[in-house]
């Protein structure tokens, strides 16, 4: 009896595992917030966000996405991993007020799902160079055509409006979130308040992948989880931000000054070199203009010269105005979130230009300043007689704590006071004080 009982107990444990093993299990949904420009680091962060979700196995990840723009490249990147992903991949543009322009259209029309929040817009997505310089019209011409044909893959295969997304490139057309759903066919598949609201309108909604499968999501009761950059992605997307890249530039050409004007100092030039080489990686994903890189180090050499070159204020002044006009011309972008305001280009002109110009004030005071060493430190200098000096005889004298033997063109008596006119190796010139 006690045999058979074990038994039974056993067949009712199996029984009630099998049954917890057969329920299947909550939905996982991933999410991820991109708030920076479409650069090397948010390509990264975003394929490594979606190969996390293929390992996790999730039903859906989620990107809400605000963005001004950024490179082709970094975006081509993106789009690979979206069309490539296991795992179904949504873009919603938000919360309201937000947008997705120029790169980010691009990423919403490649994903498999594109929602918008309500007061959102998309578009303006043609292609500008990124260094600041004239594009010759033929090339021009060459990079639209390239950008609107890849948009035109994308939208063709996720089933969007080709003609809108065309436009968006060749035209720079913006659309609002009634506007993208209102289209036949829509650039959009639905308008949702926030990323829940979304999941909700998604669950039994059968999404078309890239490849032409279909997915039918399930998402009920979904087990939501978080992804966020990495602590080097997110100091290395604040230095990718325009400003920061404009003070690091600033920055790192002051400390390179001043190891230059005082070889050995070691901090500035190490400083100056770490700022400098993180500016110049900035610079890199930003839309910089050369002119005002070259105004911006010509300031810094007018503002060195002051020290050198008697000018009354005049390269100290041009120095100022080349710093300001290079700093206004920086980054060539028409996206107000890409520009350097007056209140951080005001400010730092003045406090570099005040700090250049007090070492300036420093180093024209250590010039003028009277050699306090060898042999002109001691010109000038009081000493005693210490025996009579005929004139043109020598004598001895005291001077700087030491024993000299000097000569005089005039009569000096022992304990007079004299002053050294001339040093000629170990021979001094004084005469009486």
């Amino acid at each position: 009896m006690r045999v058979a009982r074990i038994a039974l107990i056993a067949m009712a444990f199996v029984a009630a595992v099998h049954r917890l093993l057969a329920q299947p299990s909550a939905p996982i949904v991933e999410t991820a917030t991109v708030d920076a420009i479409i650069q090397p680091v948010t390509a990264d962060f975003m394929r490594s966000a979606i190969a996390r979700a293929d390992a996790d196995k999730a039903a859906l990840i989620v990107f809400t996405l605000h963005t001004p723009g950024g490179l082709l490249d970094a975006t081509r990147d993106i789009n690979n991993a979206i069309i490539s992903a296991r795992t179904p991949v949504a873009v919603f543009v938000g919360p309201a007020g937000y947008r997705a322009a120029s790169a980010g259209f691009l990423i919403t029309i490649a994903a498999d799902v594109a929602a918008m929040a309500p007061g959102t817009h998309i578009g303006a997505a043609h292609p500008v160079s990124g260094y600041g310089e004239t594009i010759d019209p033929v090339m021009a011409k060459k990079m639209a055509s390239d950008a609107a044909a890849y948009a035109r893959t994308l939208a063709t295969q996720r089933r969007r409006n080709v003609p809108l997304v065309e436009q968006a490139v060749t035209e720079s057309r913006s659309y609002t979130e009634q506007e993208a759903i209102g289209a036949t066919p829509p650039l959009i598949d639905l308008i949702a308040n926030d990323v829940p609201d979304l999941i909700r309108k998604l669950d039994g909604r059968t999404v078309r992948r890239f490849n032409g499968e279909t997915v039918t999501l399930q998402l009920a009761s979904p087990v939501l989880r978080t992804i966020e950059m990495t602590r080097a992605e997110r100091v290395l997307s604040a230095i990718a931000h325009p400003q920061i890249a404009y003070l690091l530039l600033t920055l790192g050409t002051l400390g390179l000054t001043i190891e230059l004007w005082s070889p050995g100092a070691i901090l500035p030039g190490v400083a100056g070199g770490i700022c400098l080489l993180l500016a110049f990686f900035a610079l890199q994903v930003l839309p910089v203009s050369y002119s005002g890189v070259l105004l911006i180090l010509l300031g810094f050499a007018l503002l060195v010269l002051e020290v050198k070159v008697t000018s009354h204020g005049l390269l100290a002044a041009g120095g100022i105005a080349s710093l300001f006009f290079g700093s206004l011309m920086l980054i060539d972008s028409p996206l107000p979130e890409m520009q350097i305001g007056l209140r951080v280009i005001v400010p730092v002109t003045l406090g570099l230009a005040g700090i250049l110009l007090f070492l300036v004030r420093l180093g024209v005071r250590a010039q003028r300043q009277p050699a306090v060493t060898g042999e002109s430190g001691m010109l000038n200098t009081a000493g005693e007689a210490m025996t009579s000096i005929a004139p043109g005889g020598v004598g001895r004298v005291t001077a700087h704590g030491e024993i000299w033997t000097a000569t005089a063109d005039e009569p000096v008596h022992a304990g007079d006071r004299v002053i050294i006119t001339a040093v000629k190796g170990l021979l001094l010139t004084v005469k009486r004080m």
